[in-house]
């Protein structure tokens, strides 16, 4: 029986990729993560996510013990290394991840979805909401690209920055579109108009 491939996930992407550069212990794999903004787009907020995260990396054979490094000031910590079957696998990850679209299932369209539990005026205040939320995140993304530029960090090391601004830009575009609609009355059903969607759907073999 052959063993199964190792699992990917962008955690551990983003493990692999940063042991690239040095042996690191997990509390400096979490420092780097924050450090160069990949935050925005790793969740290392749970620190026992990366943990496992590693473990299962090791367990893999992607990443090995470096050495173990003992100091009066901390506690012991392990520092791993990628291996040479760690970076075949990163690289055929990262290729995998940039050219495939990935068929995930997020919350908010979800939520869209689900929108006629609530009246027109209750879709359009939650969707204000919404809209003032991402206006937040656009300022906090546009203000990190200035600092990341202002630190004379090249542009590839801001892409994912740009990336988030870009889609977070065209939702609060669109966002706003929606609640502007629903306000103008553009954007108007009748439950008789769904009743008799409903009944034609029903009645298909």
């Amino acid at each position: 029986m052959t063993a199964s491939a190792p699992r990917s996930s962008p955690l551990a992407l983003t493990v692999l990729a940063l042991l690239h550069h040095k042996p690191l212990h997990p509390y400096g794999i979490q420092r780097l993560v924050k450090d160069w903004g990949k935050e925005q787009v790793v969740n290392v907020r749970q620190r026992a996510s990366l943990y496992r995260t590693i473990e299962r990396l090791n367990a893999d054979g992607l990443i090995a013990v470096r050495e173990t490094e003992r100091d009066q000031q901390y506690p012991e910590r392990t520092v791993y290394e990628v291996t040479d079957a760690g970076r075949e696998t990163a690289r055929a990850w990262l290729e995998e991840m940039l050219t495939t679209p990935k068929e995930e299932f997020p919350e908010f369209p979800a939520a869209l979805s689900n929108l006629l539990l609530l009246t027109s005026d209750g879709m359009a205040d939650v969707l204000e909401r919404r809209a003032d939320a991402l206006t937040r995140k656009l300022d906090g993304l546009e203000a990190a690209m200035a600092a990341e530029a202002g630190h004379g960090l090249p542009r590839i090391t801001r892409l994912e920055t740009e990336y988030l601004r870009a889609v977070t830009a065209a939702e609060l575009a669109w966002v706003r579109t929606v609640v502007e609609d629903l306000r103008a009355g553009r954007l108007s059903w009748s439950k008789e108009q769904l009743d008799a969607l409903a009944a034609v759907q029903a009645d298909r073999p």
